[in-house]
């Protein structure tokens, strides 16, 4: 499948559904590998099988904001309570301010939840999205044990913390 162009003009956002659901995993697939092969345990990496990224999708949808541009998805963002769990963006619209349109809506709706502000976790040795976030305003808390969901448990990630800027 190719992927779209990178927008030229804002996205819109909206909530995710399931027919939603191939792309994100198609964007999850890839960018998760960008982001975490070479930087995480293997346990990690074997778990991240590409079956599990629509299977992990459809158990998502419901806390799940995708970015639209030309009819295709190019993006999105997942949230866990006070957690930005996960954003991720189409490579081919990298660099177009997917990723700060996703990351804003996601702070706003954890601090329109009653929280007081939001977290995430990027892999130490992600040092591109370490540097977008601190582009972003968020401020990096320092290094913590992430301990990442797989099937029958958790695998400890070297992860740094990151809080979204108070209201």
């Amino acid at each position: 499948m190719t992927s779209p162009a990178a927008p030229a003009t804002p996205v819109e956002l909206r909530p995710a559904t399931a027919d939603d659901t191939d792309a994100v995993a198609r964007i999850w697939r890839e960018g998760w590998a960008d982001a975490h092969l070479g930087h995480v345990p293997a346990a990690l990496v074997a778990a991240r099988t590409p079956a599990s990224f629509p299977e992990r999708a459809r158990g998502r949808v419901a806390d799940t904001t995708v970015a639209v541009h030309g009819g295709a998805v190019v993006g999105f963002v997942m949230i866990a309570g006070d957690e930005v769990d996960q954003l991720y963006v189409d490579r081919a619209a990298r660099g177009a301010d997917v990723g700060g349109t996703l990351l804003r809506r996601a702070a706003q709706a954890v601090r329109d939840a009653g929280h007081s502000r939001a977290w995430l976790a990027v892999a130490t040795g992600n040092a591109p999205a370490r540097r977008f976030y601190a582009r972003q305003g968020w401020v990096d808390e320092g290094r913590f044990a992430h301990r990442a969901p797989v099937p029958g448990g958790a695998v400890e990630v070297d992860c740094h913390r990151f809080t979204s800027p108070g209201r």
